[in-house]
């Protein structure tokens, strides 16, 4: 993964979900964050933060463990559980190492106390996230097969031609087979309206499918979304 510090497009810059019930914290790592190259998506609570997990993808999240309502172990628990992969750098202002300890036998992949320097956040953010494990470089479904990082097509070994906004699209769903992107995600990202992402849905369906009225791969998901079922097993 390219330092955060590096030029990227947006597309590109690692999308990081912060979660502190302290607003002035919260804004000063944002604003922090953002000047350093990345995304950046904020959570007031466990709760909120759970809403955003449900229809965004994020790279890692920023944690604070001591918060009003469900703390920060018990979000992460079922963020491990969910999502084992996902990098989890907790904060708090608590000095004792047993809470440190607590946090990193739940999962945690680091710890930062309060006060901290903003530039460690980062560099620190940066170092999990290259320990991160590679998403798989080819997704499989049926007789295709879609190269992530080349973000090339091919049906039976040959290439199937993409408009940039198909190729685009078919990127988000590979990147995370199986799993439902919202509707409003898709809309976000493309700057689209919901009847443009419903067209170019249906569009993408006419290349993959040998019944787009009766999808096989790319699904709808009622009231939720849509998602790529992939073979299981990708590389």
């Amino acid at each position: 993964m390219a330092d955060a510090s590096e030029p990227q497009s947006l597309d590109e810059a690692p999308h990081i979900l912060l979660v502190d019930d302290d607003q002035r914290i919260r804004s000063l790592i944002e604003r922090f964050l953002r000047k350093e190259g990345y995304r950046v998506t904020v959570a007031e609570s466990a709760g909120h933060a759970r809403r955003k997990l449900e229809g965004l993808m994020f790279d890692a999240l920023v944690l604070d463990v001591m918060m009003p309502g469900e703390d920060g172990f018990s979000l992460l628990t079922t963020l491990k559980a969910d999502t084992p992969d996902m990098p989890v750098l907790m904060l708090t202002a608590m000095a004792e190492p047993g809470e440190r300890i607590r946090g990193l036998e739940l999962g945690a992949d680091d710890y930062l106390a309060k006060p901290f320097e903003p530039r460690e956040l980062s560099l620190r953010l940066t170092n999990m996230m290259r320990r991160r494990p590679e998403p798989a470089r080819v997704v499989r479904f049926g007789r295709f097969r879609f190269d992530v990082r080349r973000e090339e097509l091919t049906a039976d070994g040959d290439p199937v031609r993409l408009t940039d906004r198909e190729r685009h699209l078919l990127k988000l769903f590979a990147s995370r087979p199986g799993a439902t992107i919202a509707r409003h995600e898709l809309v976000a990202d493309e700057d689209l309206g919901d009847r443009t992402i419903d067209v170019q849905i249906n569009r993408l369906r006419r290349k993959l499918e040998d019944d787009p009225g009766e999808p096989k791969y790319l699904q709808t998901m009622r009231g939720q979304g849509y998602r790529l079922l992939a073979d299981p097993g990708e590389s």
